[in-house]
């Protein structure tokens, strides 16, 4: 049995044992075919990522993915018209924050800083530092502006410590306490 046949049934063993999710197997495929990602990147393993044009994607440092973004190095749209896909770069800066649900197109640079709000349909690049969201997405304000603004909220706000979350010690009752105390505002959870 050649390494190759070795490696696969060992994936697909990991994955049937829940070794191994199948969205982590596909980021390292992607790995495998040449997809560059910085350090201490996270939810990666959430994202739908374009296989078929994958060397084309590059993620920079302590890039953070929210749940089922999409990243699309290609774009078919063409394919009907010309015989030819169009096909391009995405390129994540450093300390990127992309939303749940936000799908970056091909051509795209996420500038450093930048945050893309949740359900985003980014089809042109984001200056660094710049927070951008809708369908087409369009600047919507500065990082640096949004940080500080919560930074002052947070003065008066709930402020809840890990133990809060799920993957902490939060019981029934704390979740229906941060339930009422969050009833008409926000908090902020570690």
């Amino acid at each position: 049995m050649g390494v190759t046949m070795f490696n696969r049934i060992k994936k697909s063993l990991m994955i049937r044992l829940g070794m191994l999710s199948r969205e982590e197997l596909t980021v390292e495929a992607c790995l495998q075919r040449g997809m560059k990602v910085g350090k201490n990147c996270s939810g990666l393993a959430g994202s739908t990522i374009d296989y078929a044009h994958c060397w084309l994607i590059e993620i920079g440092d302590n890039v953070t993915f929210a749940p089922q973004v999409y990243l699309l190095a290609h774009d078919a749209s063409t394919k009907r018209y010309l015989d030819y896909t169009k096909i391009a770069k995405i390129k994540i800066e450093n300390n990127a924050f992309i939303g749940a649900r936000a799908l970056i197109m091909p051509g795209v640079t996420i500038g450093k800083n930048a945050i893309v709000a949740a359900g985003s349909i980014v089809t042109k690049s984001v200056p660094e530092g710049s927070i951008v969201g809708g369908n087409p997405a369009r600047i919507i304000g500065k990082t640096e502006d949004y940080i500080n603004k919560h930074r002052l909220n947070m003065e008066t706000a709930h402020v809840y410590d890990n133990d809060w979350t799920i993957g902490g010690n939060i019981t029934l009752d704390m979740g229906n306490k941060m339930a009422e105390e969050l009833k008409n505002t926000i908090g902020y959870v570690k």
